[in-house]
């Protein structure tokens, strides 16, 4: 007996996104047929070299950088650890001092973890009740001896968009790099590197349309930062490794696409993440929204619901085919609240209730009604289960 199909509706874009046609047609000929090594020096590489070129300056062109300025890398997370490890080991002679919000992703999170055994102190920035860095905040916690300020341009579970100019200029008033995890943001809102004044960023190929497996580190041509990757002399002596060829023309691909079509795509999906919030505000009672309320990524929405386990309620979506999360993908699996929804002020028990539904600009406003009705159902079936009615 075949298993009944159920229409699914994704809305985790922000754990990963469905690649897109015209990505994935550009990547394919670099899998077989133009196969060479870009770091060959005969005339078969040629054409692998060209196209890593492009990619890098498309790549670069997304957020106002030059392509010099543009390293590929395995991942975001490669891109946060090269950032933050290789500062830290540049800087050793200026202080050992290091300042990142209290809600990065663990990429950065862990990272600090790991210097701070290494012998570096690092200050862990608390956040308002949208989970905003306040400025006056950052202006507190910088020393003479900081060597790197690390705030995301947007939050990765409750998408809230960080003030990163005047954290910025902060961070360069007292002598401080700024690097920035831009892996939510990267596509998806406007940034220039020049206006922002940022020293490094990190991205990743997978949020926006491009292929797992690859990221870039963005680095300000004036900086000269260590390697993470020892061994051969790739990306300028900078990251060892053979380049993934495939991986790095569909990044500079969906970093194409992505500038062709930014604003539109802001417009459609904040008027279907309006139209998410405002209907379950109004039609599931008990429910708030975390982060605020327009200063947010345009695709993203965060509830908590009373009474409600997390994990229950997206096991009951699922089965209508609904795909969200409770938060980020890189901690799924983990029974602790999340540490964003704690740093917010937020109770344990209201975290547990949490539900991210990410969007894009693929999504329908039938989608959204579809969800909302389902999401309505299946809180008031767990809260009449728990209450026993």
């Amino acid at each position: 007996m075949e298993q009944e199909t159920i229409d699914r509706i994704y809305l985790d874009n922000a754990a990963t996104t469905g690649m897109r046609e015209e990505v994935l047609q550009e990547m394919l000929p670099f899998f077989r047929e133009i196969y060479a090594n870009p770091a060959a020096v005969y005339g078969f590489a040629g054409e692998a070299k060209r196209a890593v070129r492009l990619a890098r300056e498309r790549a670069g062109a997304l957020i106002g950088a030059k392509p010099t300025e543009v390293f590929f890398t395995g991942s975001g997370t490669e891109s946060d650890n090269w950032a933050l490890r290789s500062v830290a080991e540049m800087r050793a002679e200026k202080g050992k001092h290091i300042v990142v919000s209290a809600i990065e992703h663990h990429a950065v999170l862990h990272t600090c973890k790991y210097l701070e055994k290494q012998g570096y102190e690092v200050t862990y920035l608390p956040v308002d009740a949208e989970g905003k860095v306040h400025p006056e905040t950052l202006e507190r916690a910088v020393r003479q001896d900081t060597v790197l300020v690390s705030v995301m341009a947007a939050n990765n579970e409750i998408g809230t968009l960080e003030p990163l100019a005047e954290l910025s200029r902060i961070a360069h008033e007292r002598g401080a790099l700024f690097h920035t995890d831009a892996v939510q943001a990267y596509g998806h809102v406007p940034l220039d590197v020049e206006k922002l004044e940022i020293d490094l960023l990190s991205a990743s190929g997978h949020k926006l349309g491009g292929p797992k497996g690859v990221g870039i580190l963005y680095c300000r041509e004036n900086l000269r930062l260590p390697p993470l990757l020892h061994g051969g002399a790739q990306e300028r002596g900078r990251r060892a490794g053979t380049l993934h060829v495939p991986g790095i023309v569909g990044f500079g691909k969906a970093a194409a696409l992505a500038k062709e079509t930014l604003q539109e795509r802001m417009e459609r999906e904040s008027a279907l993440r309006d139209h998410l919030i405002d209907s379950v505000l109004a039609k599931i009672p008990h429910s708030r929204l975390n982060g605020p309320r327009d200063d947010r990524l345009p695709g993203s929405a965060h509830f908590c619901f009373r009474d409600i386990e997390g994990e229950s309620l997206l096991i009951l979506l699922d089965q209508k085919g609904i795909c969200g999360s409770t938060g980020s993908a890189c901690a799924s699996g983990d029974t602790e609240p999340s540490h964003v929804l704690l740093a917010i002020g937020l109770p344990r028990e209201e975290a547990r209730g949490s539900l991210r539904l990410t969007l894009s600009d693929e999504n329908t406003m039938e989608e959204i009604d579809r969800t909302v009705e389902a999401l309505a159902e299946i809180v008031e079936r767990l809260r009449g289960m728990k209450t026993g009615r």
